[in-house]
């Protein structure tokens, strides 16, 4: 192995990103985290303090509120065929990938990507998933289907000799020849902003038994499967990643964010401000016989001194009233500009007690923050359905201990998945209620289908409910029920 060293990403001979990209998701996930620079001022004794800058953090609630809006816990995901249903239920919940994508959902929106890649846990034969945020994946071939080749980055810490040692694993995912081959690569460096030297995969202890290469040959798409919010890339023209929501609204956030700070140091700053007389101001030298200057509190500028003609006006109070309703004024109208930019309906984020709509009128208008909600849900399930396919083509080429693969069924195609979303945040049980009805009335939508849509039951679960409604309607308890049922097979069979 040839001695390798990497400053970043784009010093790999495989990389090529667009600079502007990589400095994009940095600033993205800063803002995210909240992290700012301090605010500079002068205070009352001329000097120059600093102050932390106050914000609203409009990253994480944006991309909070639409995460919740597009996925939760009650999505449902199947597959046609049983057996490949089955598989698929066993490993979304071991891997708890309900709540687990509902949770990287968030950044995937402030960054505008997320990566997971299934991986076989040799040891307990269990299918895991392996999530990348968008500083963490990057890709190197893409076609008009997607992106067919990358590499995601996975980074740990050791302490070495009392020193924190930083590694860096390079998961390179190429086609060869119809096939699949993933190869590692594991650096080592004492600084965090830095990838570092190449070392053997055995140095760290967390990749002991990783090979350096492996190969499948069962897969007809990639292995990792790719996610990015819904539009286009405006930064990097030619780029298969995507943007975040706020990536086109930077001035409106810091019109938002100047806005609150200013607002907060009004607050914190109005209690007084008061201009003090020279005349009241003692300026006794000390010991040296330099003249001592007038002491102020370091921390705030409330006192001014000033030269005064009339000495009967030693003191005279200057403050004026804070002004609350010019600035929440001034936030809600940048708060406007914000919905419009990422195409959410009106008082989304507004809070003067009269934009603020109700989840039936937002349906009722086919109101804007659906229709975005549905394209962002559009990426989702297309994401999902190759994650589906991804981890049953991964389990047909594995072979466990015993000799038997881990997945024998059938791999389904994009049609034969599916994956519904509630959309109980948009559609009340009486909405519900009401549509089924009316198509049970026209005679378009069995009884088991219209229990499973208002109620959320499975196949199952909504039968025994319809015969449980038979029962109650003829009068006739389960048992009679059941008796019929069988009577009337056993006269179909003879």
């Amino acid at each position: 192995m040839s001695r390798q060293t990497l400053n970043t990403i784009n010093d790999h001979p495989k990389v090529n990103i667009d600079p502007i990209e990589l400095k994009r998701i940095d600033q993205d996930f800063r803002e995210y985290r909240n992290d700012y620079d301090e605010i500079s001022y002068i205070n009352s004794n001329n000097q120059m303090k600093k102050r932390k800058y106050m914000t609203m953090n409009m990253r994480k609630l944006t991309a909070e509120m639409l995460a919740s809006l597009v996925f939760n816990e009650q999505v449902e995901i199947k597959v046609d065929d049983a057996a490949a249903n089955d598989y698929i239920q066993h490993v979304f919940e071991h891997n708890d990938f309900k709540k687990n994508m509902t949770k990287y959902l968030e950044p995937m929106f402030v960054a505008g990507g997320l990566a997971v890649r299934p991986y076989v846990d040799l040891e307990t034969g269990e299918m895991e998933f392996s999530w990348a945020l968008a500083n963490a994946f990057y890709p190197l071939r893409s076609t008009s289907n997607g992106i067919a080749e990358g590499v995601l980055v996975f980074k740990t810490l050791e302490v070495e000799d009392k020193k924190t040692i930083h590694y860096t694993l390079l998961e390179f995912h190429e086609w060869v020849s119809g096939n699949i081959v993933i190869t590692n690569e594991l650096y080592r460096s004492e600084k965090s902003h830095v990838i570092g030297d190449r070392v053997p995969i055995g140095m760290n202890g967390q990749y002991e038994g990783l090979k350096e290469t492996a190969t499948l040959h069962t897969m007809t798409k990639p292995l990792f499967n790719y996610l990015k919010p819904a539009g286009f890339n405006n930064f990097s023209l030619y780029s298969p990643l995507g943007v975040g929501i706020c990536d086109n609204c930077v001035n409106t956030l810091k019109q938002i964010n100047d806005t609150f700070d200013q607002f907060n140091w009004e607050i914190q700053m109005g209690q007084r401000t008061v201009v003090v007389s020279d005349h009241a101001l003692n300026y006794f030298p000390d010991e040296q016989g330099n003249v001592m200057e007038p002491i102020f509190d370091p921390d705030v500028n409330v006192y001014r001194p000033m030269r005064m003609d009339d000495e009967h006006e030693m003191i005279k109070d200057i403050t004026h009233e804070i002004r609350s309703e010019q600035y929440i004024s001034s936030i809600n109208q940048f708060m406007k500009t914000l919905e419009m930019q990422l195409q959410l309906s009106v008082g989304t984020f507004s809070f003067d007690g009269q934009s603020v709509k109700t989840a039936t009128e937002v349906v009722s208008e086919n109101s804007l923050t659906y229709r975005t909600r549905n394209m962002h849900c559009n990426e989702v399930e297309k994401f999902i359905k190759g994650l589906v396919i991804s981890t049953l083509e991964l389990a047909t080429g594995t072979i466990l201990a015993d000799g038997q693969k881990l997945y024998s069924g059938k791999i389904p195609s994009f049609e034969q998945i599916s994956v519904d979303f509630d959309d109980g945040i948009f559609q009340s049980v009486d909405q519900k209620l009401e549509f089924f009805s009316k198509a049970k009335t026209a005679g378009l939508v069995p009884v088991t289908e219209a229990l499973k849509g208002i109620f959320k039951l499975t196949d199952e679960e909504a039968q025994k409910w319809f015969e449980r409604i038979q029962s109650e309607e003829s009068g006739l308890d389960e048992g009679e029920i059941q008796a019929f049922k069988e009577e009337k097979e056993l006269g179909a069979e003879e």
